[in-house]
């Protein structure tokens, strides 16, 4: 059986050419060639062009068919309910718009609703309509926050069909072997001939899946091409060792401190410091020590800062980089990198004995606060130490970024991240009820999803405090977006009051609560509408 394949030039190309345009611009303002203007203008430009596709076809040459593609993989789960298969068809089918004056409306944006929709429908197990399918790639494909929930929800299909479709293509990157199941662990020749044999990115995928499960072996996996791989193959194989770091790969990360690359020894050191107990650590100890002291010819004791003042070549080796960013004092940024490696049980020996709450508290000399705090800061995240990181985040309720050895918000977002979510929820609750919410969307950031019933409600008291005072609520859209998709949907009672327009004050900004009313019933809409579709997909898959 033959197909036609090449299409051979039968007709001027113009011709063609001229009734693409005719058609792009209307045949009111270009009139087809071999037509007349006027009402029919319109069908005789159909009329030429299906005359026209006749005559390209025409022209082509036969060439031999191509091969059927395989059948679509059967997907074992099962169907979604039918209320959650529509509900998905119409979180895909929204193409949100602007409205005019600055107004979103009271509707929800239901394509900020897709990814809880698809972390609920994967936690229970659903496989998506096939129909749907290339909807969600292509929702996928517009925006890589979402590929991973697609990928896992459209299953072992989504690769078939992104074989049929180039722009799908990021479906093929990101399943090892372009969909093809990673080896067992037990099979050690095939996991050898992926690793051997494979793509980088199959290769990637099957080391970190390998790290996942056991630890070791992806070590040892690593270590058999180690002196044979790129040095950009080099960092990314590295990076996966931050699964499960722990003090058997130590060995592996001291050679790599000499590697070739600056990134590659970069990556090692910062790893390596993670572990408290490595000898890097312990020589940025004695380095970081050597800068810090404890003075105690003053009436109250503080914190002496001596910066280095040269980066030989064991630090840069351990992974200090030499050269200052723009606009930073050289001894200055080699403190920094000092006092971030060295591990924070260091500390409570060289300042007295002292707790992290203590040692935080003590005045530092000669302005070098703001760079000490900053890299305790920095090593606290690394080193995920919770003690330390209350200690540097202090109270909730003390004083906002910018103020006098204040630690920022950015800084408090990151060291939140070391402690349990209910811990951090509480203190950014503190947080809020004591500084508003003008200075609080990072930190919410970091809080999980849904809101528990504290800062769910310290969120919505300060909105209410914010609309009270007659104020815009464009200034609170990113924290209303949050609370959109994090409030905790059995909250929508509570808000039920706050949907009329308010009396305004005579010193109320004009409109603004007809401009808050719109918003807190927009809020209202969607926690019922996330209500509904967590009932709709059931509690779990029969």
């Amino acid at each position: 059986m033959n197909r036609p394949s090449a299409p051979v030039d039968s007709s001027p190309p113009s011709t063609w050419e001229e009734l693409v345009t005719a058609a792009l611009l209307g045949t009111d303002r270009r009139t087809p060639p071999g037509c007349a203007p006027g009402r029919e203008a319109p069908v005789a430009l159909l009329d030429a062009a299906a005359v026209e596709t006749v005559r390209r076809r025409a022209g082509l040459r036969p060439a031999r068919a191509a091969q059927r593609p395989q059948p679509a993989p059967e997907d074992p789960r099962p169907a979604l309910p039918p209320a959650a298969a529509h509900r998905l068809a119409m979180l895909l089918a929204d193409r949100p718009g602007a409205a005019g004056g600055g107004r979103r409306g009271t509707s929800p944006d239901l394509m900020e609703l897709l990814p809880q929709w698809l972390a609920t429908a994967n936690q229970r197990g659903f496989a998506p309509p096939p129909q749907s399918l290339p909807a969600l790639l292509d929702a996928a494909r517009g925006r890589t926050d979402l590929r991973p929930a697609v990928l896992t929800f459209a299953g072992p299909r989504a690769v078939w069909l992104a074989r049929l479709n180039p722009d799908w293509r990021f479906a093929l990157r990101a399943a090892p072997g372009g969909g093809a199941a990673l080896p067992h662990l037990k099979d050690s020749a095939r996991i050898q001939q992926l690793w051997q044999e494979g793509l980088f990115a199959e290769r990637v995928a099957l080391l970190s899946a390998v790290r996942t499960r056991e630890p070791a072996a992806a070590r040892e996996l690593l270590t058999t091409t180690w002196a044979t791989e790129r040095a950009e193959d080099r960092l990314m194989f590295l990076d996966s060792l931050r699964t499960g770091l722990g003090p058997r790969d130590e060995s592996f990360l001291e050679q790599a401190l000499a590697d070739r690359s600056r990134n590659v020894r970069a990556t090692a050191a910062e790893l390596l410091s993670a572990l408290p107990g490595s000898a890097l650590a312990a020589r940025m100890a004695v380095r970081a020590g050597a800068c810090v002291a404890l003075d105690r010819t003053r009436e109250t004791p503080a914190i002496s800062v001596e910066a280095p003042h040269e980066c030989d070549t064991g630090m840069e080796r351990d992974g200090v980089v030499a050269k200052a960013p723009a606009g930073r004092g050289e001894r200055s940024w080699w403190f920094g990198q000092l006092v971030e490696a060295a591990p924070l049980s260091t500390w409570p020996g060289r300042l007295g004995g002292r707790t992290p709450q203590e040692i935080v508290a003590l005045p530092v000399a000669d302005d070098w606060q703001g760079e000490l705090h900053a890299a305790w800061c920095r090593a606290a995240v690394r080193q995920r130490d919770g003690e330390w990181a209350r200690a540097l985040l202090g109270s909730p309720s003390a004083p906002e970024a910018g103020g006098p050895g204040a630690v920022s918000l950015a800084e408090r977002a990151k060291l939140l991240g070391t402690l349990g979510s209910a811990e951090r929820a509480e203190w950014v609750a503190g947080f809020i009820a004591t500084h508003g919410l003008s200075e609080a969307f990072q930190l919410l950031g970091v809080c999980a999803v849904p809101w528990g019933a504290p800062l769910g409600r310290a969120v919505v008291d300060a909105l209410n405090i914010a609309r009270d005072a007659g104020s815009y609520p464009w200034s609170f859209s990113g924290v209303m977006g949050l609370a959109e998709r994090c409030l905790d949907p059995a909250e929508a009672s509570r808000l039920d009051g706050l949907q009329a327009v308010p009396d305004e004050s005579e010193d109320a900004s004009p409109g603004a609560g007809g401009y808050w009313a719109e918003a807190f019933q927009r809020l209202v809409t969607t926690l019922r509408l996330r209500a509904a579709m967590t009932e709709e997909l059931g509690t779990q898959a029969p």
